[in-house]
């Protein structure tokens, strides 16, 4: 047996750590230990202002009382209760909570664990629709370039990141991709919705060509593409994906992990951007990533047709056996009361145009060749030095951290997305601790 009262080495070996460069960061690492607000600490008490809600996730800040007092009651009441073939109150509240969040119509929930889990479910939940309509052939799924749907296999496969692909070769089949939306040439500099590229979305007819409408089961993009750098969709690209879903009978599914709760001002992304889709999915927010939790909320129809659709018995075989899990409901329904209370989307709504000056004003600085931005999120894009792409990026995400604040890069793009209680005194420390980064990293 082992004993837990022995002491263990205290060194960083065992924890193998994901999407980080592990020999880098073991010689030089950057530990976190408390949180609070709008800012992380260090071990050693340094305080770092989050720039980036942790990874798009805590967007009422850090450390509220409301939702650690939450999960602390719910562990002494019930740790865990299975959600196949019984039910604990508490998972159905959460899921109600979340439906009164969602586009009018979008009322049937399917808890997971992350948005990862979220992805697969709701392909999963694509191709079961179809087949409950007699629609077998229609097996096919469409992604988009530099899309991330995360690391499960059907949304890596449907996802558009080739170093996220490039060292599993065995990815789904039937999966094709919509060119993505990034225009520099035409859109440089944009604040809010590009100008330019909604024709983009007519090539999904080339592949209804090319492939058949009745292969084609569903089209997964994200409203605002996050993880490859920020992407915001150019104006009438959603509207017109959504007409040629709707004439060829394909569903539309929002990858709303990052854009839901808040982060563009609205509930969701399909409220701020007028377009809503067939099924959506999400995580992050839904918790304030207190617990890990996501789900996928579905049009009625979408639910009417598999689950009304089966004579009886189980109708959906897919599930987890944390799906709705009680900690996680807990934190559900505690963060999104804060959301209410608070009126967090009208807080990013308020500072969106302070937020915005900020951001552009790096436009300038060495090697900025671009800064784009919409709802709480901002990115500033880099040319990369010679032969040597992401070095200048990452550079000045360690600088900044060394001076105290925390951004995201990926590639040579700097992404933020503080938590939405951000005040106009945090936004001017993050932009100008990051403007001198950049500068200092000029060469």
């Amino acid at each position: 047996m082992n004993d837990l009262s022995a002491p263990r080495p205290n060194n960083l070996d065992a924890f193998w750590m994901p999407y980080t460069d592990n020999k880098h960061f073991k010689a030089n690492p950057r530990m976190l230990y408390r949180a609070e607000g709008m800012s992380y600490f260090t071990p050693e008490g340094r305080e770092v202002l989050d720039g980036t809600a942790g990874l798009w996730c805590c967007n009422a800040g850090h450390g509220r009382r409301e939702i650690t007092e939450a999960i602390q009651k719910q562990a002494a009441l019930m740790d865990f209760a299975p959600t196949f073939n019984m039910g604990h109150p508490i998972a159905f509240e959460a899921a109600a909570r979340v439906a009164e969040m969602t586009p009018d119509g979008m009322d049937r929930v399917f808890f997971t664990n992350s948005g990862s889990e979220s992805a697969d479910t709701a392909l999963k939940i694509a191709l079961a629709y179809h087949k409950a309509r007699g629609q077998s052939s229609r097996v096919r799924l469409i992604g988009r370039e530099r899309g991330y749907h995360g690391v499960g296999f059907g949304g890596m496969s449907v996802g558009g990141i080739g170093a996220n692909r490039k060292q599993f070769s065995a990815l789904l089949p039937y999966v094709d991709h919509l060119p993505h939306t990034h225009q520099p040439a035409k859109n440089a500099f944009t604040r809010g919705q590009p100008e330019h590229g909604a024709e983009l979305a007519d090539v999904l007819e080339s592949l209804v060509a090319l492939h058949g409408a009745e292969t084609i089961a569903a089209v997964m993009v994200e409203p605002v593409a996050g993880s490859t750098g920020v992407l915001v969709p150019p104006k009438g690209y959603l509207e017109r994906l959504r007409a040629i879903c709707d004439k060829h009978g394909i569903l539309l599914i929002y990858d709303e992990v990052i854009t839901g709760f808040g982060r563009l001002g609205t509930n969701f992304g399909a409220e701020r951007l007028g377009v809503v889709p067939d099924i959506m999915t999400m995580a992050k927010g839904l918790t304030n990533a207190a617990v890990p939790m996501g789900a996928v909320a579905v049009r009625e129809g979408v639910y009417d047709a598999i689950v009304n659709g089966m004579p009886g018995g189980i109708e959906l075989f897919h599930g987890y056996t944390y799906s709705g899990h009680p900690l996680a409901s807990a934190a559900a329904i505690a963060t999104l009361e804060l959301h209410r209370s608070e009126d967090l989307p009208g807080r990013a709504r308020a500072i969106e145009p302070y937020w915005q000056e900020a951001v552009h004003s790096l436009r300038g600085l060495p090697n900025v060749i671009d800064t784009r931005d919409i709802g709480l999120i901002g990115a500033v894009e880099l040319s990369p030095r010679e032969g040597k792409p992401t070095e200048r990026a990452l550079a000045i995400f360690r600088r900044c951290f060394d001076t105290g604040v925390l951004v995201r890069v990926t590639g040579d793009i700097v992404a933020l997305s503080p938590p939405l209680i951000i005040e106009k005194h945090h936004v001017d420390r993050l932009i100008n601790t990051l403007g001198d980064a950049i500068t200092a990293e000029a060469a």
